[in-house]
């Protein structure tokens, strides 16, 4: 360095702040400046080289060679008799080695003033179309465009290999209006890594930060982001999605084959399955056995596998456990082209305090709140968003358009909105705030939750949300105009326990807990339900489906039998997590593939045969389907038959449609001679019976059809006297 700078140099304090990678503002000092009256001066910081010379780049001659003016690499010169700024190269030299390059810091922003104003105001319903890292041509020069929020930060850096992860080689550009940062690399394609350097509010440097608004990732336990860009697939399904807005999915068949991808099934030496090849496998499997959907649980990128997703820090990138972004959409149109919905978990209830998320991430509580009472989950030891931020709110909304928009997902199932309603959610009395009336809801959370699914609603027309949510919650279904939280759709929670809690009795003491299986009817048409056997019910010691039921082997396979026919014959949507359509007998295990050899026993084959049959007789038969979330579909014949153990009602479609009459001995014993009263006399059809032997059961039944006559029962014109096989379920139909 010389003792004296030269004219061209910037001032020492702040050349000292790019070399100490402090400076809050490198665009008014680096790259071209002046030219108004003077020469234009070139100033580049450049450590890896010895000489660096400036290049026009429309005739390519050299313009001038830039003085070293500090031994750490920081150039500066002038333009000469030039007197106007012209778009210009650099060409470095190392010892024997030189190369070139175009100049960050002589290109102007990305971003555009309208850009700026709805990402301050929390209205840029789409900005992972700015936010992130965009492989893109700006000015005629191909490269990279970086944008990130980061409002309280002094300096913020793009790293990665291509600057020997040194945050003074890229600093960033400030935005103030929008508190967010840009830098277009020239040269810097897809499929590199990167992380963004941060000097805190408190000037330190800051753990690395993955790009919140990434694309794609590096695999776990890796952590950097990777330039993709946004999804790339030359979609196949445009029928299926011009038909989505005018499907009216509670009147639809829904069954729900909820899948976790690492698990499902493993390829040789116990590989985890590529999209492509879930793509194959899981729509001629899902369409084979019927299903109507495909759920995923949770995709974005997520540090611990172990989390099953549910602690995403890549609210923008499905997992690269499985490929790129590119190939899951290629899964994704696969199943559509099977017939398949696609649902995918969504969490924006909380995130993981992973030093390279999400947490402090410009040195204050940005995402989250600081006050652990609103701020930590003790639960999960993750953080809680702050919804109350217009920033984050639209960081979320803009999470969920993407999944639905730029992959064609179908659905959101949303995670833990219980969580996000209350504010003493699992907290002791003097571990949360009330809200503003001195209540326990959370108001932002429910003004995001509406605000959210408005959006969806206008701007992803037919695609649904479901609501995870386990508490009597008004309207969570109702729209949002009427007051409601704007879901399409509810898990039932209470029905799950209930009914799980029925079928784990010995029979003997079933007619004690008979309200079990009842109770719910009392609340199914407060919302649209689906009825869901998730992933929740067969982890954590809770056993597999066939383990919670009572009695020996053949005793557990019926009771299981019989429970899948009265959930496919009750009201609501259904939803059961893979395994349970086969009867996998150990607790689920996410490091393990599902236990597909169990096929080659005839008992879960034929609990496999049931299932796939269910969903069948589900889809064809409008009177199982048409009214699930209508009252006028569902009739108790004989809702009080504690003492047998028997529950027998009536299922109705639409105007026309016959009903169908569903009979449960959920006893150990065949009753013969059983009268029940049907709606009217004529031959109907035993149109599925659980205990039939090809399901692997006794065989038991009616020999395929019943007659009803007059006198009737249970206030019925007509009724019919059935066998009753042990443990199990029969769908009568009438024949026309």
């Amino acid at each position: 360095m010389t003792d004296t700078l030269p004219a061209h140099a910037p001032p020492a304090l702040e050349m000292q702040e790019i070399l100490r990678g402090q400076h809050p503002n490198p665009f008014s000092i680096l790259g071209m400046q002046g030219g108004d009256k003077g020469a234009p001066v070139v100033r580049v910081f450049a450590p890896e080289a010895a000489e660096v010379t400036v290049i026009d780049r429309d005739s390519g001659k050299a313009v001038a060679t830039l003085e070293r003016i500090d031994a750490e690499g920081f150039f500066s010169g002038s333009m000469g008799k030039r007197r106007r700024l012209f778009a210009y190269r650099l060409r470095l030299r190392a010892g024997d080695t030189e190369w070139e390059r175009d100049d960050p810091y002589a290109f102007g922003p990305v971003l555009g003033e309208l850009d700026e104003h709805l990402l301050a105001e929390g209205r840029h319903e789409e900005l992972y179309r700015r936010l992130g890292a965009h492989p893109m041509t700006h000015e005629g020069v191909e490269g990279t465009a970086f944008a990130v929020w980061a409002p309280n930060a002094r300096r913020v850096s793009v790293v990665g290999d291509f600057n020997v992860w040194d945050g003074r080689r890229n600093p960033m550009r400030r935005r103030y209006g929008a508190g967010v940062w840009e830098l277009f690399i020239p040269a810097l394609g897809a499929g590199a890594i990167y992380k963004y350097e941060i000097l805190g509010v408190h000037g330190d440097v800051l753990p690395l930060k993955a790009d919140p608004v990434g694309f794609a990732a590096e695999q776990p336990p890796a952590t950097a982001s990777v330039i993709s860009g946004l999804p790339r697939h030359d979609w196949q399904d445009s029928d299926w999605m011009q038909a989505l807005p005018g499907r009216a999915m509670t009147q639809e068949p829904v069954s729900i084959y909820e899948v976790h991808p690492g698990s499902w099934r493993r390829g040789e030496g116990d590989r985890v399955l590529p999209y492509d090849e879930l793509a194959e496998q899981l729509a001629d499997y899902a369409t084979d056995m019927g299903f109507t959907h495909v759920e995923f649980m949770p995709l974005s990128e997520h540090p611990f596998t172990g989390s099953w997703g549910y602690q995403p820090i890549g609210m923008f990138a499905p997992t690269s456990r499985h490929g790129s972004p590119a190939d899951f959409a290629r899964l994704v149109d696969r199943l559509h082209d099977a017939g398949l919905g696609v649902i995918v978990d969504w969490v924006p209830a909380h995130f993981p305090s992973d030093a390279h998320g999400l947490v402090h991430f410009d040195g204050t509580a940005l995402y989250e709140h600081e006050d652990p009472r609103l701020g930590f989950h003790k639960d999960w030891n993750t953080l809680i968003y702050n919804f109350g931020r217009v920033e984050v709110a639209n960081f979320l909304r803009a999470s969920a358009l993407y999944w639905l928009r730029e992959f064609h997902v179908d659905a959101l199932r949303v995670d833990a909105v219980a969580s996000m309603l209350y504010l003493d959610y699992s907290r002791e009395p003097d571990e949360w705030i009330p809200n503003r009336f001195g209540g326990r809801e959370n108001l932002d959370a429910i003004d995001f939750l509406r605000r959210t699914n408005a959006t969806l609603s206008e701007r992803a027309p037919g695609a649904l949300t479901m609501a995870e949510e386990s508490t009597a919650w008004p309207g969570v279904s109702r729209p949002v105009d009427q007051d409601g939280l704007g879901f399409d759709f509810k898990w039932n929670m209470g029905w799950m326990h209930d009914t799980l809690d029925y079928m784990a009795q010995d029979p003997i003491h079933r007619k004690y807990h008979h309200g079990k299986m009842t109770f719910g009817l009392h609340y199914a048409f407060s919302e649209n339900f689906i009825l869901p056997l998730s992933h929740d019910e067969v982890v954590h010691g809770k056993g597999s489906l066939l383990g919670k039921m009572p009695g020996d082997r053949w005793q557990k396979f019926a009771n299981l039998r019989a429970y899948l026919g009265f959930m496919w014959t009750h009201p609501g949507k259904k939803l059961l997590f893979m395994g349970g359509e086969f009867g996998q007998e150990r607790e689920w295990n996410h490091d393990r593939s599902l236990d597909w050899h169990l096929l080659e026993d005839a008992a879960h084959d034929g609990l496999q045969k049931l299932v796939r049959d269910l969903n069948r007789i589900y889809r064809d038969t409008p009177a199982l389907h048409a009214r699930d979330c209508a009252p006028e579909g569902f009739e108790w014949i004989d809702g009080g038959d504690a003492e047998n153990n028997v529950f027998s009602y009536l299922r109705m479609g639409g105007d026309g449609d016959p009903p169908a009459a569903i009979i449960c001995n959920m006893a150990p014993v065949l009753r013969e001679g059983f009268r029940v009263g049907l709606p009217h006399e004529g031959r109907w059809r035993e149109a599925l019976n659980t205990d039939a032997g090809e399901y692997g059961g006794s065989g038991a039944g009616n020999g395929g059809t019943v007659i009803a006559t007059a006198p009737g029962a249970h206030g019925r014109p007509a009724a019919a006297t059935l066998t009753l096989p042990p443990l199990a379920v029969l769908i009568l139909t009438p024949e026309t």
